[in-house]
């Protein structure tokens, strides 16, 4: 088995969200299902557009009187904002608390290196060979050794770990405000409930659900030589998606499996910045890397 590693993930932040109707506030508008938190320790969702796209994207967690959220770094202040337009009369208190956590991955075998965190450690809940998120406290004399802990992998080990696994993360491998959640992968990953009732953005990701096919999905590529991140996948002189997180000749792409079906059909070759690329399907993903094109009216 893997050896259990370790590494700080200094692009990650956090939001706290308390208060008496904290739980419902955020079961009105995001995603995925605040009830599951009753019967596990964490919740990926995120928070839509009214189109239904995808604005931020993060883990929920428990914590104390209220909640935990993990978000992108550079994104916790806009999500406390966009968080306070919907609280309205809610007792409700949103706050930026990235100072006060450093967020850790740790993946790999069991080694009971979790015991060394302040308080809050939960499974990644998209897929369990992720491994854990850590969210150590620095406000606490443990949770200070915590985050100033050596380390023994840098963000890039851990990024190149989801990548072998398939796993999209917001702002790296899709553009956020620009993508749906199926596009992404939340719809395979558990990142959206289907049965829970409204959030923002729902009527729309209802509708990409009952669809027979989602013509874009980010999926996993690899190169005949080392990838770029941003490059355009083009079958001949026709772009069909971008690469987003790299990894050597690993990486993620988010692209037209219609166009990837098409290709295919052809013989054609895909390509992403002049490499030779092919497409791998995830062991936990159910959708067809090259859909069939849908029958045409007789």
């Amino acid at each position: 088995m893997t050896p259990a590693r370790i590494a700080r993930l200094a692009d990650r932040g956090v939001v706290r969200v308390t208060g008496a109707d904290a739980e419902k506030l955020l079961q009105g508008i995001v995603s995925n299902d605040m009830e599951l938190l009753a019967s596990q320790p964490a919740i990926h969702a995120a928070l839509l557009t009214p189109q239904g796209k995808i604005l931020f994207d993060f883990f929920v967690v428990r914590a104390g009187d209220g909640f935990l959220l993990e978000v992108a770094r550079d994104k916790a202040a806009d999500l406390v904002k966009r968080l306070n337009l919907y609280k309205l009369r809610a007792k409700v208190d949103i706050q930026d608390a990235s100072e006060d956590y450093r967020v850790l991955a740790l993946w790999g075998s069991p080694s009971g290196r979790e015991e060394i965190t302040d308080t809050v450690s939960f499974a990644d809940p998209r897929l369990p060979a992720l491994g854990s998120r850590i969210l150590a406290d620095t406000r606490s004399a443990r949770g200070k050794v915590a985050a100033a802990d050596a380390f023994d992998a840098a963000p890039e080990d851990y990024h190149a770990h989801r990548i072998a696994l398939g796993v999209p993360e917001g702002g790296k491998d899709y553009v956020l405000g620009d993508t749906f959640p199926h596009e992404a992968d939340l719809d395979q990953l558990g990142g959206v409930s289907f049965s829970k009732g409204c959030f923002v953005g729902q009527e729309v990701v209802s509708r990409m659900q009952n669809r027979a096919n989602v013509r874009k999905r980010v999926v996993p590529i690899q190169g005949e030589a080392p990838l770029a991140s941003g490059a355009e996948v083009t079958v001949g002189t026709a772009a069909i998606g971008t690469v987003g997180s790299v990894s050597g000749r690993s990486a993620l792409a988010l692209l037209r499996l219609d166009r990837v079906a098409e290709a295919k059909a052809k013989d054609q070759i895909l390509a992403a910045g002049g490499v030779a690329v092919t497409l791998s399907k995830p062991d936990w993903a159910t959708f067809d890397l090259a859909p069939a094109a849908p029958a045409e009216a007789p």
